[in-house]
């Protein structure tokens, strides 16, 4: 199977037409191989828009959501980013090829050490990821430019909300699993006490692991 031809066409026929647009995001898509970040089974269906098995329950964000997540936060080359939930790597590459710094965190081992070794491999040498829990306590940063939940959540906590700096973005999708589609929205820190935000598109995505509406409030 011709990958780079599936990566072309992945741009083109799904990306593209799902309104990304930008075309630093698109180098990207285009740069990273998608197929190294999923499990050898899956490698001829890499570039398929499936949100692909990778263990454990999980499955990577399709392509075109993929590419709206990306394109939403606005990254620029100095940016501080946080990504919750690190999963296969392949967003956290992405977000490190658009950016100064990434940290990622994922709360299930192996897949934090995977993820890590993947990044590694492709010589990105500008992220950090951390297994730990994003509900417990951990000694997260002030200060992100932008911050980025790869599923889902019944709601932002202000915890994370709070580590933006004044202007940095926030992309989450809101819902509950049992809902039949989330909702992906951007959060923007206007200043200190405001924040804007932004409807961005409907789809349906794995929960975050211990975000749900019994979990404890964030007073870390």
């Amino acid at each position: 199977m011709d990958l780079q031809q599936a990566r072309s066409n992945m741009i083109e026929q799904q990306v593209r037409p799902w309104d990304v647009l930008d075309q630093r995001v698109l180098d990207v898509l285009a740069e990273i191989p998608r197929e190294a970040f999923v499990d050898e089974q899956h490698r001829g269906v890499a570039y398929s828009d499936f949100p692909l098995p990778i263990g454990h329950g999980q499955h990577m964000l399709k392509p075109t959501v993929e590419g709206r997540l990306l394109q939403a936060l606005l990254l620029e080359v100095t940016d501080s980013v946080l990504e919750i939930g690190t999963g296969s790597g392949f967003i956290t590459a992405c977000l490190a090829r658009l950016s100064a710094q990434v940290e990622s965190i994922e709360i299930i081992p192996a897949l934090a050490e995977a993820a890590a070794a993947r990044i590694s491999a492709r010589g990105i040498s500008n992220v950090t990821v951390l297994q730990q829990d994003a509900t417990a306590s951990w000694d997260a940063k002030d200060g992100y430019d932008a911050i980025a939940f790869s599923g889902a959540v019944p709601s932002i906590p202000d915890y994370y909300k709070n580590k933006l700096n004044v202007g940095g973005r926030l992309f989450a999708f809101i819902g509950e699993s049992t809902q039949p589609a989330m909702e992906a929205v951007l959060i923007t820190r206007i200043r200190d006490t405001e924040w804007s935000r932004e409807s961005l598109f409907e789809t349906s995505v794995d929960p975050l692991i211990n975000f749900d509406s019994e979990s404890p409030s964030f007073v870390f």
